[in-house]
């Protein structure tokens, strides 16, 4: 099958490596002439081009771009391709995507692989980054059922897990998992940098460990990516960080009164629920 993948990043990369292990015919597109080079030499695509003609004979086309150019991505692109050639896309938000893509071109499906790291661009990519990962696809209504089924059929041969919901639905749940996260993990590396006295900030870097490392990875990533977070997924993510916020002052609120059973027992709820979400 001719695949293509817009946007040669660490989940373009990564698709194309896997792509082409399964034996696809991987075609890339990328903004830069030298991404699409290193593509190339790196064995992430077959052909790479700066053109979006190059998809012209692709079956199935992986739109891998930030999220504020997966709509212009698509625009552009559509001209180049037959009618029935299926389009996905790989952003995490997923509400304002397919509302403005849907009504574009018919046999659109939206997609979210939860998978990546900290790094980005194409010298990221990984080989088998989403086996054993969710994969969260989002039809509607009006999806043709060939387009899912298509689509489905590559996801499950990454090895991913597929997971279906309404994109609102999806926007409202990674709200709390991923978008939440990254800006708490950000607030926490802003506290930190707020200490006045540069000889203990100097010290609390210098002892920094795992807990800091983990708590603040996500907050300390791609801030285009964070940014592009807050902008489409704007009112889910602002639910969560109220609720934040008041869990927070609830905190703030117990150490003032010093009212350590309430406390111990909120920490021992947080600890009963977290391997519902990580194990």
């Amino acid at each position: 099958m001719k695949i293509g993948i817009v946007g040669l990043g660490l989940i373009g990369g990564s698709l194309g490596f896997d792509l082409r292990s399964l034996g696809h015919d991987v075609l890339g597109v990328s903004r830069r002439q030298s991404t699409c080079e290193k593509a190339i030499a790196l064995g992430n695509v077959d052909q790479a081009s700066v053109e979006l003609s190059l998809l012209a004979d692709a079956e199935v086309v992986f739109i891998c771009t930030p999220i504020g150019l997966i709509v212009p991505q698509v625009e552009q692109l559509i001209a180049h391709l037959s009618p029935g050639t299926v389009v996905t896309d790989v952003g995490s938000v997923k509400a304002p995507i397919v509302e403005a893509i849907a009504p574009l071109w018919d046999h659109f499906i939206g997609g979210h692989p939860m998978a990546g790291t900290a790094d980005s661009g194409i010298e990221a990519a990984q080989r088998n980054l989403f086996v054993d990962r969710p994969y969260v696809l989002t039809p509607i209504a009006t999806t043709p059922s060939i387009a899912i089924q298509v689509v489905e059929k590559i996801v499950r041969s990454l090895g991913a897990t597929i997971y279906h919901c309404r994109p609102e639905q999806h926007d409202r749940a990674v709200s709390w998992i991923s978008h939440l996260p990254v800006m708490v993990s950000g607030s926490l590396i802003a506290a930190c940098l707020s200490e006045t006295d540069a000889d203990v900030l100097q010290l609390a870097q210098n002892l920094a460990s795992s807990g800091f490392r983990d708590t603040s990875r996500v907050g300390g990533g791609n801030p285009e990516l964070g940014l592009m977070m807050a902008q489409y997924n704007r009112q889910a993510l602002l639910v969560s960080l109220q609720q934040y916020r008041h869990n927070l002052d609830e905190l703030i609120h117990l150490i003032e009164q010093e009212n350590w059973a309430v406390l111990a027992e909120k920490m021992l709820i947080n600890q009963q629920a977290r391997p519902k979400f990580v194990d």
